[in-house]
């Protein structure tokens, strides 16, 4: 191999062109930094109390929990079209632990605020429902995210 075509060079000139292109983590975190800047979407005045599923004992610590939440929707909508909100309160569920001796179990997440979530990106033209049921991105919102996830730097040296 010649100098310039070794693993690094062309590690380093790798630019995502989509948001499969970049870790789930990276654009979902630049992802809520642009929904919160934008100032499209509007924060209901209970975000700072309400808890995230039934086996939370706690609220979120994150002031922007909700941006990040929306952004984590809009990627697995992205990512499989037609989701719908029982699916997205098993993904977001997690363990219920305060059952004593008895073993753990897997518990939903609330409904309310992914429903909340979704009427909220749908009034901004981001998300719509889908004629199969479910819901699914609109055309400027998978541009808007294939801009974004552009805008991400991969370092791929990791991988």
């Amino acid at each position: 191999l010649r100098a310039s075509h070794t693993r690094s060079n062309t590690m380093a000139e790798f630019k995502p062109s989509g948001v499969k292109d970049v870790p789930a983590d990276a654009f979902i975190k630049a992802y809520a930094a642009h929904l919160k800047s934008n100032d499209k979407i509007h924060l209901p005045t209970w975000v700072d109390i309400v808890k995230t599923g039934a086996f939370k004992e706690l609220p979120p610590k994150e002031d922007d929990w909700y941006f990040v939440r929306a952004a984590a929707l809009c990627r697995r909508l992205y990512i499989r079209p037609g989701l719908g909100i029982g699916h997205f309160k098993h993904a977001f569920g997690g363990r219920i632990r305060t059952r004593g001796c008895a073993p753990e179990h897997h518990a939903l997440a609330a409904s309310g605020n992914i429903r909340h979530i979704l009427k909220n990106l749908e009034t901004v033209g981001l998300v719509e429902k889908s004629p199969n049921g479910g819901r699914r991105l609109t055309a400027s919102g998978q541009r808007d995210m294939d801009l974004i996830a552009g805008r991400v730097t991969v370092d791929l040296t990791i991988y």
